[in-house]
């Protein structure tokens, strides 16, 4: 069984008042502003909803090829991140990226972190023009954009927008809208809908939710701030929540990021409703959905659409594409876009079903995780050594070799279950838990959770040796090799006492 430890994690300094306190300002790196690192210069370019043209993600590995180091990076929020940039390459890449129409605002560029479920409409699921998430991402992105005070948002502050299937529910957005269907209709998950926000039949709403990263709970689940609002109104109604945030945070002392940084007694809720009655968006507070589903990732593999088209699911092994790679996802057919997912994933809509497998097989034999039994399926890193300064070893390279290892059979195919003692329930899980590697305590590129308990936090702390833990829970500590490699096996298959 796994000994159960106490967390190690050190939070951010705070005030008396809960406040964060912080020396500095945001330096999110963006596509204007490149981060300096070990392997030279980073650039993190945001794509709203993860929405790619074929000739924008071709640009892409251009640039990737000419100016860094010929891989392509996805984010936990379904951006891009180019490595190996020169110093001087930034008003090229700026000029490139303009051409391809994905700088639309320089101001705003660190600020378009918008999330929308990557299978909306791909899947069987009944979306109607005013309800759909990807008509609102692109309108979200054209407010943002067109909003000086938005300039002021952190480049972490997040937007999810979701279809109704709760897969955006887990990934601690600080303003999320949540489709719902009218009343008597129901989704091809059988998912009915209810009023609008005026209280009329047959119209389609959103359910504006502020603050879902933060922590409170109760008996019933999370704790914050919902409001019910036509869905027309719904890409206005989630600006105007970024943009009260920012007053309330100003109000209450510099250094919150984030919605969950906001001390005790904020009273954003109250400003938010306020603001909206302002706009003239008719908003009727309402609970937090108790019924909330949390649907996990896209797994791999075909997706069947409901126009008769069929849709790829793949993922990029620890994250990362060569430009190769790339360019072969906009070879396979398609609608010609494609949509980078939260989880490291891309999803290749409108192909031909009768030649979907062959594209599949084509994306196997280059690398690409297809199959939710490929072993590196679930398995993520930050950069690492030798990239980044402040990583204690070569990360990437550990978790690869702990996966060949389960790959294998260098570790048992069914670890022994642990348990790690909590107080709020138990998760079962079905399969593997998802895995991220960090190179030190910062553990950036970490998941924001997930189905089933959440992921594995594998943590360097010194030359060769890592802490694993579930839940902020420490299970042990363990030396890279055949040792490590068991020990993520067992922590990826524990069943969760909580």
């Amino acid at each position: 069984m796994l000994a159960a430890m106490p967390p190690t994690t050190s939070p951010t300094p705070v005030n008396g008042d809960g406040a964060p306190v912080r020396d500095r300002a945001d330096a999110c790196p963006g596509a204007l502003r490149l981060h300096p690192a070990d392997d030279g210069r980073l650039a993190r370019l945001r794509l709203p909803a993860g929405i790619l043209t074929y000739r924008q993600a071709l640009l892409l590995a251009t640039v990737a090829e000419r100016l860094g180091d010929g891989h392509l990076d996805i984010t936990s929020r379904g951006n891009i991140q180019l490595r190996g940039l020169g110093e001087s390459c930034g008003a090229e890449l700026a000029d490139l990226l303009h051409g391809a129409g994905l700088l639309p605002s320089e101001a705003h560029e660190r600020v378009r972190n918008i999330v929308a479920s990557p299978l909306a409409g791909l899947d069987g699921t009944v979306q109607r023009p005013g309800a759909d998430v990807q008509v609102w991402a692109r309108r979200l992105d054209e407010l943002l954009c067109a909003s000086a005070a938005a300039t002021a948002l952190s480049g972490r502050f997040l937007f999810a927008l979701d279809d109704g299937r709760g897969d955006m529910a887990g990934l601690g957005a600080d303003v999320m809208l949540l489709a719902q269907r009218a009343q008597g209709r129901q989704d091809a998950r059988g998912v009915r809908g209810t009023q609008d926000a005026r209280g009329a039949q047959g119209a389609d709403t959103a359910v504006l939710c502020i603050g879902t990263n933060r922590p409170e709970r109760t008996a019933s689940g999370p704790l914050f701030t919902a409001f019910q609002v036509a869905a027309a109104d719904a890409p206005k109604a989630a600006l105007i929540a970024a943009e009260t945030f920012l007053t309330v945070a100003t109000a209450t002392g510099p250094g919150a990021w984030r919605v969950r940084e906001l001390p005790s007694g904020h009273g954003l809720g109250e400003a938010v409703a306020a603001g909206l009655v302002e706009a003239g968006i008719a908003a009727g507070p309402t609970s937090p959905p108790p019924d909330l589903p949390e649907a996990g990732p896209p797994p791999p593999g075909p997706v069947t659409a409901g126009d008769g088209t069929t849709a790829l699911s793949v993922y990029a092994p620890l994250g990362r594409l060569t430009a190769g790679q790339w360019r072969l996802l906009t070879t396979v057919g398609g609608s010609g876009e494609l949509r980078v997912t939260p989880w490291r994933g891309v999803i290749v809509p409108g192909l031909d079903p009768a030649g979907a497998d062959a594209s599949l097989d084509r994306l196997r034999a280059a690398g690409l995780i297809t199959t939710a039994a490929a072993p590196s399926y679930g398995v993520s890193a930050c950069t690492g050594r030798p990239g980044c300064a402040k990583a204690l070893t070569d990360v990437r390279s550990d978790a690869e070799a702990a996966t060949r290892a389960a790959a294998t059979g260098a570790v048992p195919d069914t670890p022994a279950t642990g348990a790690v003692p909590d107080t709020t329930g138990t998760d079962a899980v079905p399969g593997a838990r998802p895995v991220h590697w960090s190179g030190c305590a910062r553990r950036c590129g970490r998941p924001a959770g997930g189905p089933g308990g959440g992921h594995v936090d594998v943590v360097a702390t010194a030359d060769d040796s890592y802490e694993i833990s579930l839940r902020g829970r420490l299970l042990t500590t363990t030396t890279a090799g055949p040792e490590l490699a068991a020990a993520v096996a067992t922590a990826r298959t524990t069943t969760v006492t909580r």
